[in-house]
């Protein structure tokens, strides 16, 4: 299971299963769950812990230290979850002590070539990232997720569950749960629509997500006017609390 080109550190945690392809480099502080499949030409380092059966295609970098001057070699973490597919060439980097000291992975998330997650990133559960999706630091991405390729978001961005980023948008300002996203500078461009279909929101759950949507950006009230109708709405409809939990952390403001 282990290539015999492959360097690994007597003092890297492998578990049960864990094969490593051709040339990779494991070094010492990093932990892999069991059953996890590592591609050639990969180099894991810091102290990376990385959850169980997961697929790491070639000539990825995890685990290297932030693409911040602030950095001074603080023992900070990489956490990936499990089940993940991490296909070629993605950079993950370490938190900083600036923040959590954590950049984080969930599980089920699908990241294609060239994705970057740059430090203290938290990324949820069965998220999408499309070629070249460029993340900067300190960037929250909740659970379901989809970045098109060549998108980017500016650090500090907040991105709601279930909110779609189309390809080659620039993500400056939070993205509120359910919306899709476009443009050189993201602007709203409607609902998720056929994504929430596919996660099995019904009918009804669907056209009260409407009605909020149009509460939010299409009624002309001020952002906490909405918030208050949208809090009225919200009793009657679970599905809309999500909106008001995102405004009351959002701290860029969302895109308008």
């Amino acid at each position: 299971m282990i290539h015999p080109t492959a360097i690994i550190h007597p003092e890297a945690k492998l578990g049960a299963g864990v094969s490593v392809g051709a040339y990779s480099v494991i070094e010492a502080g990093v932990e892999i769950g069991d059953n996890t499949r590592i591609g050639p030409h990969v180099v894991i380092t810091g102290r990376t812990r990385i959850g169980c059966d997961n697929q790491i295609f070639q000539f990825c970098s995890l685990g290297e230290v932030p693409q911040d001057k602030k950095y001074a070699g603080e023992p900070t973490r990489l956490v990936i979850g499990d089940r993940n597919t991490i296909r070629e060439f993605c950079t993950f980097n370490l938190g900083t002590a600036q923040d959590a000291g954590i950049t984080r992975m969930g599980d089920d998330n699908w990241i294609m070539a060239y994705v970057h997650i740059a430090h203290d990133c938290q990324i949820g559960n069965r998220t999408i990232f499309a070629n070249n999706a460029q993340l900067a630091g300190h960037v929250h991405v909740d659970d379901w997720v989809i970045f098109g390729g060549f998108s980017g978001a500016h650090q500090f961005c907040r991105i709601g569950a279930h909110a779609m980023i189309a390809a080659g948008t620039i993500v400056l300002q939070d993205v509120p749960p359910y919306v899709m996203a476009g443009g050189t500078t993201a602007a709203p461009f409607g609902l998720n629509i056929e994504g929430l279909r596919r996660r099995g929101f019904s009918s009804e759950s669907l056209q009260a997500l409407k009605h909020a949507y149009r509460t939010l950006y299409r009624s002309g009230l001020t952002l906490e006017e909405a918030r208050t109708k949208l809090a009225e709405e919200a009793a009657a409809h679970a599905e809309i609390q999500p909106f008001l939990d995102f405004l009351a952390v959002s701290k860029r403001g969302i895109i308008r």
